[in-house]
């Protein structure tokens, strides 16, 4: 654990990592702290209508242990357990047993799509795949495509096809011994959309908890404190919301509220925190821009810390943040890859508006002059990069060598992790971003690639090619706009722009989706026909779009 020293600069000097050998995530975050304290209070699970149950982390051990002895039969080492599932106990279940079997577990967002869906269940190779009845119906519609997919299993079942999760585990022993892993032992795939093409799959080690405590402890002014309990409206298949909130604060004995809303609720959101005792929140940038013009007169806020990341708060934002939760929100930065690697802390410093926050202790975070091979010196611009080796950083991507290796550079005699990113490092020490290298778009905290949209928006049959930008939006950061040329024979209009606008909705998510759609004649292309979508942003800035 991060410890407080009289500085910020004290506390990054004497901050030692500390990686064992052998370290698993599941023993780690429920078997160890069942041991110590079998009566505490893990999770709190709310369900649709309101209703909360507690779990301690006694239950969730044997949970877990039921569901490893269920599954220690048909899941073999190493191999992937795709988890569809919105926030609840079920779902720390199955990151708990994938990780005591020694299996990846593969984090699914329940609003994917069939084409989403189906590229990361073929990619991953996936054999089991834990959901619902929502979910399961989803899969129907691609089950054909899914040949590795052997098993199904429904939470709230029975349904014909699947099996039944809980009827199951009911018959399984609640003792197990977890297999032996080391921390260098993959644990995680998540996948990450690229600036084009397919997705990438980032697959981590169990050791990447271990590299998310310091960045989380400073976002959260030193957690754990005496009375904390947190929550994120981030869905769990992110990192932000898997290892930003859900795995550290059980590594800490830290309860943990597990509750989705199905369409973010501001006024629902006060609502739960007041009504739960909340102290504790990451909330990502775009609900607090809902939460600011929506707080209900009376609502009495007891917060202790209030972590944001994605997007640029901006010096209104956390002014607001100040009177509405009575705390400084910290901001973080890092990507799936290579995450919580800069924070900002209040309680250790002022924070800088507009700035990122400093290198968390035990990240060492560059600014890079690459070309010339060379740490670029305060307020000067480059990429921003991570030194290797670093517990937090992926291992590598899932069946993309070529992707991987150019993820990585040598400079000025180190090797880094290129995070994609532009920015500065002021002359305090604070990061401040620029803007991407890369055409991600950076959406209500969401990064969406641009060619997973292309690729979807293609399969319609009015589309002959498109091409996906961002555009700055005060709400959301940026929002995803579509180029698209139509094939002979197909007329722009209204009514074809909403149905492409659904197409996208239906086939990859509703976060995904363009909420402005351009029928244009041709796009413009480079010599060797790639799409250059920087001549795109630049039309869409001076109004010739």
């Amino acid at each position: 654990m991060l410890k407080k020293f009289d500085s910020l600069s004290e506390t990054r000097a004497q901050f030692r990592w500390d990686i064992p050998k052998f370290f698993n995530i599941g023993v780690d975050i429920c078997d160890r702290p069942a041991a110590e304290h079998p009566d505490r209070v893990a999770l709190i699970d709310i369900d649709a209508t309101g209703q909360a149950r507690d779990y301690n982390f006694a239950a969730l051990r044997d949970m877990s242990n039921q569901l490893a002895n269920l599954l220690q039969t048909s899941v073999s080492r190493g191999e992937r357990i795709a988890v569809l599932l919105p926030q609840c106990v079920e779902t720390a279940v199955v990151h708990i047993a994938s990780a005591k079997l020694g299996a990846i577990a593969l984090p699914l967002f329940t609003l994917f799509g069939p084409d989403a869906l189906r590229f990361r269940l073929q990619d991953s190779g996936a054999k089991t795949v834990v959901t619902d009845r929502a979910g399961f119906a989803r899969l129907g519609a691609i089950r054909q495509d899914l040949p590795n997919v052997a098993e199904i299993f429904v939470i709230d079942g029975p349904v014909d096809g699947a099996r039944d999760f809980h009827a199951e585990l009911a018959s399984q022993a609640c003792g197990f011994e977890p297999v032996k892993t080391r921390a260098e032992d993959p644990a995680l795939l998540i996948y990450t959309s690229g600036t084009t093409g397919s997705p990438k799959g980032a697959l981590h080690a169990h050791r990447v908890l271990l590299g998310h405590l310091p960045g989380v402890e400073m976002s959260h002014d030193f957690l754990p404190q005496p009375g904390d309990k947190i929550w994120t409206p981030a869905d769990w298949a992110w990192i932000g919301g898997l290892l930003d909130v859900l795995m550290p604060s059980l590594h800490h004995g830290v309860p943990v509220v597990a509750h989705r809303f199905a369409k973010f609720d501001p006024e629902a959101a006060f609502s739960l925190i007041e009504r739960h005792h909340i102290r504790n929140a990451f909330l990502p940038p775009t609900a607090l821009k809902l939460m600011r013009g929506a707080r209900p007169e009376g609502t009495s806020l007891q917060m202790r810390s209030v972590a944001s990341g994605g997007e640029m708060l901006g010096a209104s934002l956390l002014d607001w943040g100040r009177d509405a939760f009575g705390v400084t929100i910290n901001e973080f930065y890092g990507q799936t890859e290579c995450n919580m690697i800069v924070s900002a802390c209040a309680a250790l410093a002022s924070s800088e508006p507009g700035a990122l926050g400093t290198a968390v202790p035990g990240h060492e975070v560059a600014i890079l002059e690459l070309e010339a091979g060379k740490l670029a010196p305060p307020e000067h611009e480059g990429q921003i990069a991570v030194a290797t080796p670093d517990p937090v950083m992926f291992l590598r991507y899932w069946n993309n060598t070529d992707a991987t290796e150019a993820k990585f550079a040598d400079c000025a005699g180190r090797r880094w992790l290129l995070t994609g990113d532009r920015g500065y490092l002021s002359a305090s020490g604070h990061f401040r971003f620029i803007g991407r290298n890369d055409d991600v778009i950076s959406s209500a905290g969401y990064r969406i690639g641009p060619g997973e949209v292309e690729d979807c928006l293609n399969s319609h049959q009015a589309v002959q090619l498109s091409a996906v930008i961002g555009k700055p939006d005060p709400l959301r950061g940026e929002i995803v706009v579509a180029y698209v040329v139509l094939t002979a024979g197909s007329n722009a209009s209204a009514q074809l722009a909403n149905e492409l606008q659904d197409h996208v909705k239906t086939l990859l998510s509703p976060h995904e989706y363009p909420r402005e759609v351009h029928f244009v004649n041709s796009l413009p292309m480079t010599m060797t026909g790639k799409i250059m979508r920087g001549a795109l942003r630049a039309a869409l800035k001076t109004g010739d779009s």
